[in-house]
């Protein structure tokens, strides 16, 4: 009889997480999620039935090996961070903690298991520290410029550490920005795509928001869950970028947005003054709030060179801007 496989993940509960679980679920997986037990939710949420849910807390490192050595998986997705670069500014002491140090518990109970596992850790294009204007791949120098990339740069130096040091099959994902319908409401695209078919039900006025200009490697977090098994099924472990390969400006996505449901959006005037209002209408529907903008942040279009992941595993990305953004408001105008 075929062993099953087990995967376990942390982090099981996001985007990522969720679409990763339907994916080894539907290769045949028995797949366990560690997921933190928040005491006014009597009932896990209804997305996760049908997976094994083990408590845990990544700021409760023995919570997380005894997991690991409960469930005995042949592969651990570590999916889990505090994910806000912003907040880890005020909470860098727990940052690193869950994003860096308890990659090493992982690691640590991995090794101990009398069976061969593999750990996945998912690295962030926050290494990078949006320095550079152009593609980026494995081999580009990291220049971490938050709590939360030094954390996650702890967390690579790990891995690579028990990959090169005792044998582990380990990786590290470099995993730039992954959008879906099931996106966060903190993020700026998520905000976007609320505010647009809220605005198309004429139950919001306007969007407010920081640089227009600023760019982003946007994929679907699809794309990234596929890419993210596919280069745990390697012949050998190994870091990979994974991306869209392009980048597409705030202006560009609100565009897309509104395009989706019927509005064409055109500009006018300059910085903070600058406008976008209905091509046809002339109404004003996204404005500019100082409020919005990233210190120091720069205009740099950084895109993700995944040549390595597609010549060694075979992954390439299925979705274009144009779906990501289709996909999250269709979404949207069915919930909102």
């Amino acid at each position: 009889m075929e062993h099953k496989k087990v995967a376990l993940i942390t982090g099981i509960a996001g985007q990522i997480g969720r679409y990763l679980a339907e994916l080894l679920a539907g290769k045949g997986y028995d797949v366990y999620g560690i997921l933190r037990k928040k005491f006014d939710e009597p009932k896990q949420p209804e997305f996760l039935n049908g997976y094994k849910i083990i408590e845990g807390d990544l700021d409760d490192p023995i919570s997380i090996e005894r997991a690991i050595l409960k469930v005995q998986p042949d592969e651990i997705y570590n999916l889990a961070a505090q994910s806000d670069a912003q907040a880890s500014f005020h909470l860098p002491e727990y940052t690193l903690k869950v994003n860096g140090l308890i990659v090493l518990r992982i690691c640590e109970a991995a090794e101990r298991l009398k069976k061969k596992v593999k750990v996945f850790q998912a690295s962030s294009a926050e290494l990078f520290g949006g320095e550079y204007d152009g593609t980026v791949d494995e081999n580009t120098a990291f220049y971490p410029k938050n709590p939360y990339a030094i954390g996650k740069l702890c967390a690579y130096w790990i891995i690579r550490y028990y990959r090169e040091r005792y044998g582990l099959f380990a990786g590290n994902g470099i995993l730039f920005n992954s959008e879906s319908p099931r996106r966060g409401e903190n993020f700026v695209t998520k905000k976007i795509i609320k505010s647009v078919a809220e605005i198309s039900k004429g139950k919001l006025e306007r969007l407010a928001l920081g640089n227009l200009n600023a760019k982003r490697d946007w994929s679907h977090a699809k794309d990234t869950a596929r890419g993210i098994w596919m280069m745990m099924q390697a012949e050998k472990p190994s870091d990979y970028v994974i991306a869209s390969g392009e980048t597409h400006s705030i202006r560009e996505f609100v565009e897309l947005a509104f395009r989706h449901v019927g509005i064409e959006i055109s500009w006018k005037g300059s910085g903070i003054d600058e406008v976008g209002y209905d091509k046809q209408t002339g109404r004003i529907y996204v404005t500019v709030d100082p409020l919005y903008f990233r210190e120091g942040e720069k205009n740099n279009a950084m895109a993700g060179n995944v040549s390595k992941i597609k010549a060694q595993t075979g992954w390439q990305p299925e979705h274009s801007i144009n779906d990501i953004v289709g996909d999250m408001i269709k979404h949207e105008l069915r919930v909102s």
